[in-house]
């Protein structure tokens, strides 16, 4: 169950990172959205709110289904920054291990369904 608490925790924070520093998500959002700062405000808001919802028994199920939701719409994101111009110095293989990731992120919440 800690790896649970952590996981709320983990979107809390990252969540309010979106606040505290949005310049840092501004270079990773694909230049073809639009109002990428409202996206990394409103994407932050939702990682803050379904953290939260994951610490409440009658939000969980709905929490749960919200981050899997979340992290398959970050895969926008993720594949973007795989084509060259986007890649912002990053090394190809750290990238392909981001999306790895995202995978791994979306088994951990489908988990505690």
């Amino acid at each position: 169950m800690v790896s649970y608490y952590f996981m709320a925790g983990m979107y809390i924070v990252l969540g309010a990172i979106h606040f505290s520093h949005p310049k840092f998500y501004l270079p990773i959002m694909p230049q073809f959205l639009p109002a990428p700062m409202v996206l990394i405000y409103a994407s932050g808001a939702a990682e803050i709110a379904l953290g939260l919802g994951l610490l409440f028994s009658e939000t969980k199920h709905f929490a749960l289904w919200g981050i899997i939701a979340m992290l398959i719409s970050f895969f926008l994101v993720h594949v973007n920054m795989l084509f060259p111009r986007n890649r912002l110095g990053f090394p190809l293989w750290a990238l392909w291990i981001r999306v790895l990731l995202q995978f791994g992120l979306i088994y951990w919440a489908y988990a505690y369904l």
